[in-house]
């Protein structure tokens, strides 16, 4: 599978975990008559849009594909049809929703998005291309792929992650919480079977989900593959993915089962666990300790920053900046200097002073530069996408940044955790608002 580290990009095939919502029961006749038909033929109508019996086979093949690479044991192919179903049903909803908002990703974004996938799998653009034709991806329909998935992650950024916060209290919170529980350095690795139900499900249709659940836990705790169960029967994003969540921090655990996750131990599975979006089973596949380190080289340093400009050229920032240098060497003040010249705002006023820093706190460029002096050292001029600067460190200290360390993690943890429930139930508020008809064979 093709990869990148964009990140405004979802990779090949991950931008569908976030398509799939619910599974529908459809006739395993009605599939095989479907996967048959020779002719290409709508599947199901989606509001003003449709899917295709080709659209269908091409994403089919992909997921089998990477299911048989990774676990060697897909599920029955008519399980699998309606799983890709549902996530090509959700993923045209999105993009409809993006349309309709004016939403777009223009072929200069595309041509960069392209080429950086072509970067990270070592290979220029032409030979890149030629490696996805040679898999039997036609290249046209791999770069409007790689479009969908730009807009649709860039949709989810605009109508959920940008607006999802976290409150210093919800840390503190967070925090006394793991400190309790021992948990706050443990990370669970997890696997998830739902069977998801409408909003406002009826009684009737809520029982019958959770009696399914109950017989997909008495075949489990009798000895049939989670992982498999999870691939051909899930409701949830990552069905496809045999419903292995991955590594999550406690924290990240979703909220509705973190109490079961923390109860089980490696192997087990819990009971049914009910919720708004339906009914889940979990099984915990490992357990490991984060164990990372919290102390860090710190940097006290100050700076002066020049920018470019129409009456200034980069040469001439340069020559500017060494020049400074120079008089800073031959004694002058650099306090005065910075408060003169720097066209830092923020840093001017206090002699270019940037506090201590710890790693990762500048930019990557700041940072290098920053890296490679010694105390009392000055840098020469250097660009950053702020402009040109040089740099004098000051002094160097090891810092325990523990506080700042668990602070950072769990808001991190909070609103990674936040941004996937509240986009589960942006998926599945637009899911139950389409409309949607589907059209194939009864036998």
């Amino acid at each position: 599978m093709y990869k990148t580290t964009s990140k405004n990009l979802i990779p090949i095939l991950q931008c569908l975990r976030q398509g799939c919502f619910a599974a529908f029961l459809l006739a395993h006749s009605a599939w095989a008559t479907a996967a048959a038909e020779p002719l290409d033929a709508i599947i199901a109508v989606v509001n003003d849009d449709v899917v295709m019996t080709s659209e269908i086979n091409r994403m089919f093949e992909r997921v089998k594909a990477e299911l048989q690479q990774q676990r060697g044991d897909p599920p029955p192919d008519a399980a699998l049809r309606r799983q890709v179903l549902e996530r090509l049903i959700v993923m045209k909803i999105q993009l409809q929703l993006a349309a309709q908002t004016g939403l777009k990703v223009d072929d200069d974004t595309l041509n960069r998005a392209v080429s950086n996938i072509a970067s990270e799998n070592g290979m220029p653009l032409a030979r890149f291309r030629e490696a996805v034709e040679r898999d039997g991806y036609d290249f046209a329909q791999f770069r409007e792929d790689i479009r969908d998935e730009i807009i649709i992650s860039r949709l989810r950024q605009r109508e959920v992650s940008n607006l999802v916060h976290v409150s210093d209290r919800e840390i503190d919170n967070y925090l006394a919480t793991q400190v309790q529980q021992d948990t706050i350095e443990m990370e669970y690795r997890l696997a998830h079977i739902l069977v998801a139900t409408p909003q406002a499900a009826s009684e009737e249709n809520a029982e019958k989900a959770r009696k399914k659940a109950e017989t997909l836990l008495r075949r489990v705790r009798a000895g049939e593959d989670f992982l498999r169960m999870a691939a051909e029967n899930s409701g949830d994003p990552q069905a496809l993915e045999s419903g292995d969540l991955g590594w999550r921090k406690a924290g990240e655990v979703p909220t509705v089962f973190s109490d079961a996750v923390t109860s089980l131990r490696e192997g087990e599975v819990s009971d049914v666990i009910g919720s708004p979006s339906g009914y889940h089973i979990i099984k915990l596949l490992g357990v490991r300790s984060a164990g990372e380190e919290l102390t860090v080289k710190q940097t006290r340093a100050r700076h002066i920053l020049i920018k470019p400009s129409e009456l200034m050229s980069s040469d001439d920032v340069r020559e500017r900046l060494d020049k400074l240098k120079k008089r800073i060497e031959a004694g002058d003040d650099f306090d005065d200097l910075a408060r003169s010249h720097s066209e830092d705002k923020a840093t001017a006023a206090k002699g270019g002073d940037l506090g201590w820093v710890s790693p990762g706190d500048l930019a990557p460029k700041f940072d290098k530069a920053m890296g490679l002096l010694n105390p009392n050292e000055i840098s020469d001029s250097f660009e950053t996408e702020l402009g040109w600067h040089i740099v004098q460190v000051l002094k160097r200290r090891d810092h325990d940044n523990t506080r700042e360390a668990l602070r950072g993690k769990a808001r991190d943890a909070i609103r990674r955790r936040k941004i996937e429930e509240t986009g589960q139930a942006w998926l599945r508020r637009l899911r139950d608002e389409a409309y949607v008809e589907y059209r194939f064979r009864d036998e």
